[in-house]
């Protein structure tokens, strides 16, 4: 009985995060219902494929939560899989690259291995230090060094980016239950994830409804000051709202809302820039109405590593 009113403590606030999260969904379901019942003549078929795609995307996430953090691990683990498989497909590759692309996509498995583990020293420099340096001297062994230079900073970076960034949120779930964060590593997991998630969403909503000035025009001209800064309000505010996840007293949550929503923002038009590089609007057509994997977690990849080292140098010290 001990046990179960322990399990029920550290799991109460993802219970309530779920709950929230249902509702939010619920209410987007119903809203989008009533709008195509009122108006016939509009176009929503966009917009309910994105909700039916949060109910399916929020259902294995929670899934994999409740069920074992093994099963989260897994799933971030194909999540980087996707989304380094779309990058490759997106960016111009020699026929020599191809040889060390299979490196590249091994680093996955070993990455969260690491994770699994809970091997921290070589998790942090696995792929920045060891597979930075690997990269190259594979090319190398190619034995074409036309366009090499180029081929090295692609491979790495997007191996970098899709799986050593991403990877910080699976280790979130190592970080155990204490006093200030009773959720423990599930709940900051759903904390960085929603807010994240959200940002973008308010980012898009107030640019629709305010904006007028364009911050960056030659990457994404949808990108407005008003959205900027809207999304930035929005979380913060969510960030305070939503500190029984996270553990932080009112600065902390501020800090973090803001650290989510700029660095998010700053993923968002990064990975802009290289699709539009590339000549495309979405990654792919993996997830209807989104696009691909990178146009989902695009964000995640500078707001997880960062969100990672501002709560476990805060609340975990000892893990450094």
């Amino acid at each position: 009985m001990l046990n179960l009113v322990d399990w029920f403590y550290h799991a109460k606030p993802v219970m309530q995060m779920g709950t929230i999260v249902l509702g939010l969904l619920t209410f987007s379901t119903i809203l989008v219902h009533s709008l195509q019942q009122m108006k016939p003549k509009s176009d929503f078929s966009e917009l309910s494929k994105r909700i039916r795609s949060w109910w399916l995307m929020a259902g294995f996430f929670f899934l994999s939560l409740v069920v074992h953090p093994d099963a989260t691990i897994v799933l971030f683990a194909v999540t980087s899989f996707l989304a380094l498989k779309e990058y490759f497909t997106l960016i111009h590759t020699r026929i020599e690259d191809h040889r060390v692309l299979f490196w590249a996509f091994l680093s996955i498995p070993i990455q969260y291995w690491l994770v699994k583990i809970q091997w921290w020293a070589l998790f942090i420099i696995f792929i920045p230090v060891y597979m930075f340096l690997f990269i190259p001297a594979r090319l190398v062994m190619t034995g074409k060094t036309t366009g090499i230079i180029e081929s090295m900073a692609k491979i790495q970076w997007g191996v970098m980016a899709f799986v050593f960034c991403v990877s910080h949120i699976a280790y979130l779930l190592n970080l155990p239950a204490i006093s200030a964060v009773p959720g423990g590593g599930r709940a900051l997991v759903l904390y960085l994830v929603f807010l994240t998630e959200i940002n973008d969403v308010a980012q898009y909503t107030w640019g629709k409804l305010f904006g007028r000035t364009v911050i960056v025009p030659m990457v994404s001209p949808n990108k407005t000051l008003a959205g900027f800064l809207g999304g930035i309000a929005t979380t913060v505010v969510l960030a305070i709202l939503l500190r029984f996840l996270s553990g932080f007293d009112l600065t902390l949550a501020i800090a973090s809302g803001f650290l989510i929503a700029l660095s998010g923002f700053i993923g968002d038009v990064v990975v802009s820039a290289i699709k539009r590089d590339m000549g495309v609007k979405d990654s792919g057509m993996l997830i209807p109405g989104h696009g691909g994997m990178l146009d989902r977690i695009d964000s995640l990849t500078y707001s997880a590593p960062l969100f990672f080292h501002f709560v476990s140098y805060l609340l975990y010290p000892g893990l450094h």
